[in-house]
Formats: structure tokens, C-alpha cells, sequence
């Protein structure tokens, strides 16, 4: 080992170097130690700009990861090199000093140059299906750059963590081969067995309840397709004398629509879409519903109708309806809703949106770059995370197939049409509540989706204020800033290329107010929004009649032509049934060392101010952290999601 670090060419003073040696071999296991070096060297070099590691070829593959190197000036003075990166077999790494510099300002350009031109060679860009965001040009993980890849301890194999996940929930693994319906809704409990977890338990005992299926639009897993109603759609057939019984005021269907006590749930964008018919032996069908909630005066969100067709002519259920209607027609709402949160909320929003910031990052930000060093905790794994889904999950055949009924050319077909509906400020979270019309707390109150969010997007944006305002002397330096410029044009004619003229991705940085909103929705978007939308997943969709994945009968035309039989026979099969409770159970498990918002021990940044403004930063957060919590224990179904202490930094599972 003293030979290998020796080997290495450094140009210090005194140098202390902590690194990790990672052995990895065919014919042997994993191994791993840290050591620290000190190296002495007795010449005087004058001021040190640069250290070089040069990594010397061994008979065996072996790999090192460099934290930081400290040099110790003779008088006294220590100066940080930041690192955090793998060291291969015959590779150079030149690292500066963990002093963050604006491109305009740095008298070593022609190094940076040299930096990112390495970069783009490989952070490349690639078109993984027509009309989606960009992704990495990687076909698998082993074929991305070494320092995006995961730990191995923390490689994702899609198929074990679902097997493991049927293990784990105390299923039987053969049931996920049975296509056979299940004969009663309480035979569901069967894959409930080792269930541990509150919320589950209060779903369902409470599922088929208006008011759950009401809350769930609020604080559930996809608590974004709620929107204020003034006029209904031209093709929802409603009526007043159809919601009359509902309406508890007294007012006419109009008059609670002036009065703002109308939300709609449309799913517009699954109109057309072809359902999976990846399995010939199970036709599986899909709905384009629209879902009319009220708010009655206890300021509870209850259905009141719901249209399962966008034709004028279709059937509008209702809670007066038959019970075994209601049920059904509910039932195609969640499916709906379930299968939009996967590929919309979930996919695009945040997993295939973080990919296309990491990517433009990668290749447009040198390290020394403070928005390089401010962003890079917050794409941890992301690129990685969404290649193994691609190679595993999303593909053609792959795991998302087998419960779906958005699987197949499904998946393609909505996120065309969801690109259509993806612009800049539907990012930004202030606007996207305000366009719901949802920003109200008087007028939609325990909305703890919008509440908690909007607490944390100001805390991130007070901190990013603050770290581009130490950096940022005017919005001149914005302006001048090449690297700033090129990121953000990156972004939008390379990752966004397929969204819409009018999507409003910026080419350009005028001021620093611009740069702050939108390192904000990088960051954002990366941690809060995914948590929102992510670790909720076991909680509200383990109880598959709540959340089907699927449905195996078309929804009902008529009123009066269902019963309990064909709501099974509808429902997801076993083995359907057994694959998406291990799917959204392996997809709401943090990982194992998760680094949560706030918490950054890779020392990027080495400047006193962004030190402090970090500090700030954590201590906004804790502050969150107890209002949240002091809230939760007032209520009888808590919501944690968008609690701090619960947001990972980044994108990573």
C-alpha cells in the first residue's frame, strides 16, 4: 500500500491522503480499508494550484477512492483538495483546490476547458426512446463512468429486490404465477401477512370509505392530479340533479362551483393509450376517468361523481348508486391514478427530469464551479438508478410488464403525451400548487402535501440564495458566466429537446434571481418532490383494491350489471397482485446509508460563508422537522413524506 501511494505523483509540502482501497476480482471478494498517508516532501515548491494522482497498473483490478488530500504549507497554512472519486488502473486525476471559482474569474481556463471536454466525452447523450427526455449513452450499469456507478454493496438488481420483497412480506413466491382470480376482497389479507406499517393497516380497514378515497388526493402518494373545478369539461356529463343528494350547503352544483367547493381529477392523458397486451393470456383494459370531488362543510374532500368514458353519452356513477358500482367505479379511478403516479409523477418528474440535470451538470460544470459543488450531493446515483431501470424495469419484457396495465407500448404512448404537459414552471412548486388553484390553505385546508412542501422549497431556496449570492457579486456575473449558460442551454435543447416550444425550459440566465428559482428546482425536484411521490408508495398502494395495477374486465357501461364476482374477476390476478405488493415495497425502502436534505459529508465546498450558509441550511430544516412533527401528533394519520429528516438528498432508488 505505501508503495502504491508513493507511486503516486505528489506535488506537496506535506501531504495527508485518506483513501479507500477497493479490490475487486473474479476469483476473490470484495475488500475495502481506509488508510491515511502522510508524505513529506522536503523541496520548496512555491504556491501549490495542482495535485496529481497517477494510478500505477497491478496484476489484479484494483481501484482506489481518493476523499481529500490536505497539503500543510511550511507555515502552517493547510489547503483542502477535494476529490471524492474513484482511481483506476493507469488513470490521472488532477485535482484544485476546494476554493469554488466562476469560470470568468479563474486564471486557469485552459484547464477547464481540458476538464470538460473529458467530461462530455463521457457524459454523452442519448435518445433511449423518441419524444423522451435524454439519458445517459449507456446500455447497462457497468458501461457508465466509474464515479456515477453504485457502491457494491449498493448495486440494484430489480428482480432480486422484488424477490426479496416477496420474502420479506412473508409471500409465497409460486403465487406469482397463478393467474387466477382472487374470490373475496378480504383473500387479499393473504398478501398482507407480515405487514408491519400503520398505514397500510389503516387503509385497509378504511379503503372503501368516501372520505379515504377523498384524503388520498390530498396527502397520498399522488396528491398532484387535484385541481379546482370553476367549469366543468364539456364532455363530463354531470348534472346538478345527479350530485344534488351530495351537496351539503344548499347550493346548486353552480353556485359550489362559483363558491370554489368544486376539485376535479382528470386523466385525460390515458384517453387512447393502448393497454398492455405484453401477456396473451390476460386482456387487460384501461380507463380515461374523470373524478368530481366536493368539499362539504367540514372541509372534507368526498367523490360526488365519477365518468369512467370521455364520451357525453357515458354513465356518471354516484355514491347513491349500488354499492357494487360505486366500488367498481372508484376502483378505475385508483387504477388510474396508480398507473399515472407510476409513469408521470414518479418516472418523468423526477427520475427521467434529475437524470437530464445530472447529465448537464457532468458535462457543462467544472468541479470547481460552486453550482458544480452545490449540485452534486443531489444527483447521487440518479444516472445509475434510472439505467438499471431502464436495462431491468422500463424495457420491453422488463418487471414493469408484469402488473401494469401501462406496461408494453403503454409506457411509450403516456410519456409522449405527459412531454406535451412537462414545462419549466410546472417544476417549480409554488406555481405548480397555484395552478392547480390548490395554493389556498383557507380554501383547501389539510393539504399537507402543499404545506410541508412549500416549507421545504423555501428553506431550499434560502439556501441556494445564499451560496449563489457569495459567489455572485451582480446579475452581470450571471450573465457572464459561460459554464452557468451552457448548463441551462444543455438542459434545454439537448435533455428537454422533445418538450414543447412553449415548456419554457430557460436557454439563458439573465439575473441571479433566475439562477437561484432554478438551482432550486434542480435540487427540489431531486429531493422533496421524489419523496413526496416515492416512499408513500408500500403505504397507500400495498392494498391492492385500493391501487390496482390493473384491470382484467373493461369498466362498466351500465348501472346495475355488477356484483362482487366481477369486481374480482376485474381486480389484479394473484401473480399480478403478489408482483406489484414486491414492487412497491423494494421501491419504498431508503437504502442503506441514505444521506438525507442537509446532510453533506463530502466537504465540496471549503469557504467559511458556505460552511455557515450550509449550517443555516440544516438548522431551517430541523426547525421543519418540528413543526411537522408536532403537527403529526395531533393527527390520526400522520404525514411524513416531505419531513426533512425523511428526504433523501437525490434520486437514488
Amino acid at each position: 500500500i505505501l508503495f502504491l501511494l508513493i507511486s503516486l505523483d505528489f506535488i506537496c509540502f506535506v501531504l495527508y491522503c485518506e483513501t479507500l482501497l477497493h479490490i475487486w476480482n473474479n476469483s476473490f471478494n470484495c475488500f475495502r480499508f481506509v488508510v491515511s498517508v502522510d508524505v513529506s516532501v522536503k523541496e520548496i515548491l512555491g504556491d501549490i494550484v495542482l495535485v496529481k494522482l497517477e494510478k500505477e497498473k497491478l496484476l489484479f483490478n484494483d481501484q482506489w477512492y481518493c476523499r481529500c488530500i490536505n497539503v500543510t504549507t511550511p507555515s502552517g497554512e493547510c489547503v483542502e483538495f477535494p476529490c471524492y472519486r474513484w482511481i483506476a488502473n493507469e488513470q490521472e486525476v488532477v485535482l484544485r483546490d476546494g476554493k469554488g471559482r466562476l469560470p470568468q474569474d479563474d486564471n486557469m481556463k485552459e484547464y477547464r476547458r481540458m476538464e470538460l471536454e473529458s467530461r462530455q466525452r463521457l457524459f454523452r447523450w442519448k435518445e433511449w426512446h423518441p419524444g423522451f427526455p435524454l439519458s445517459i449513452d449507456a446500455n447497462t450499469s457497468t458501461e457508465l463512468p466509474v464515479d456515477i456507478q453504485f457502491e457494491t454493496a449498493k448495486t440494484v438488481d430489480f428482480t432480486l429486490n422484488y424477490l426479496k420483497a416477496i420474502t420479506n412480506l412473508g409471500l409465497n413466491e409460486l403465487m406469482m404465477l397463478f393467474q387466477s382470480s382472487w374470490t373475496d376482497i378480504a383473500d387479499f389479507e393473504k398478501i398482507f401477512v407480515k405487514i408491519k406499517n400503520t398505514v397500510s393497516e389503516h387503509v385497509m380497514q378504511n379503503w372503501n370509505e368516501d372520505l379515504m378515497f377523498g384524503y388520498q388526493f390530498l396527502n397520498g402518494c399522488n396528491p398532484v392530479m387535484i385541481s379546482k373545478c370553476r367549469n366543468l369539461p364539456d364532455n363530463f356529463a354531470v348534472t346538478q340533479e345527479m350530485v344534488e343528494s351530495s351537496l351539503d350547503r344548499g347550493l346548486t352544483l353552480q353556485e359550489e362551483l362559483k363558491a370554489g367547493n368544486i376539485y376535479i381529477a382528470d386523466y385525460a392523458i390515458l384517453e387512447g393509450v393502448q393497454a398492455n397486451a405484453t401477456d396473451p393470456d390476460t386482456k387487460q383494459y384501461l380507463a380515461a376517468p374523470f373524478c368530481l370531488l366536493y368539499k362539504n362543510s367540514q372541509n372534507e374532500i368526498l367523490p360526488i361523481a365519477i365518468q369512467l368514458s370521455r364520451q357525453t353519452t357515458a354513465e356518471v356513477f354516484l355514491p347513491s348508486d349500488d354499492q357494487y358500482d360505486w366500488m367498481l367505479a372508484k376502483m378505475w379511478v385508483k387504477c388510474s391514478d396508480f398507473n399515472v403516479h407510476q409513469l408521470v409523477t414518479h418516472l418523468l418528474r423526477t427520475h427521467l427530469t434529475s437524470e437530464v440535470f445530472a447529465i448537464a451538470m457532468y458535462r457543462q460544470l467544472s468541479a470547481v464551479h460552486p453550482v458544480y459543488k452545490l449540485l452534486i450531493p443531489h444527483v447521487r446515483y440518479t444516472i445509475a438508478i434510472n439505467t438499471a431501470a431502464r436495462e431491468k424495469l422500463i424495457c420491453e419484457s422488463g418487471l414493469f410488464d408484469k402488473a401494469n396495465v401501462t406496461g408494453g407500448i403503454a409506457v411509450v404512448e403516456v410519456i409522449h403525451k405527459a412531454m406535451k404537459t412537462l414545462t419549466y414552471k410546472s417544476l417549480c412548486f409554488p406555481e405548480s400548487v397555484k395552478a392547480r388553484g390548490v395554493d389556498n390553505k383557507d380554501d383547501l385546508p389539510n393539504y399537507y402535501y402543499r404545506d410541508d412542501g412549500m416549507m421545504v422549497w423555501e428553506a431550499v431556496k434560502r439556501f441556494v440564495s445564499l451560496v449563489v449570492w457569495i459567489y455572485y457579486g451582480s446579475d452581470e456575473s450571471v450573465q457572464e458566466d459561460e459554464e452557468i449558460q451552457a448548463f441551462v442551454q444543455d438542459v434545454c435543447s439537448s435533455g428537454m429537446k422533445y418538450c414543447p416550444q412553449n415548456s419554457e425550459f430557460p436557454n439563458s440566465l439573465k439575473t441571479r434571481e433566475q439562477l437561484v428559482e432554478y438551482l432550486t428546482v434542480v435540487i427540489f425536484t431531486a429531493s422533496a418532490h421524489h419523496a413526496a411521490v416515492n416512499f408513500g408508495q408500500f403505504d397507500w398502494f400495498a392494498w391492492v383494491p385500493n391501487s390496482p395495477s390493473t384491470m382484467r374486465k373493461p369498466p362498466p357501461t351500465q348501472k346495475g350489471q355488477v356484483d362482487m364476482k366481477y369486481i374480482m374477476e376485474s381486480l389484479p390476478d394473484r401473480g399480478r397482485a403478489s408482483w406489484h405488493l414486491g414492487a412497491v415495497w423494494a421501491l419504498s425502502q431508503f437504502q442503506d446509508g441514505e444521506l438525507f436534505l442537509g446532510v453533506y459529508p463530502d466537504a465540496y465546498f471549503t469557504e467559511q460563508p458556505v460552511k455557515e450558509a450550509t449550517e443555516t441550511f440544516r438548522e431551517e430544516l430541523a426547525k421543519v422537522t418540528k413543526i411537522i412533527k408536532r403537527r403529526n401528533e395531533k393527527l390520526k394519520l400522520p404525514y411524513w413524506y416531505l419531513s426533512p429528516d425523511r428526504i433523501p438528498n437525490s434520486v437514488a432508488i
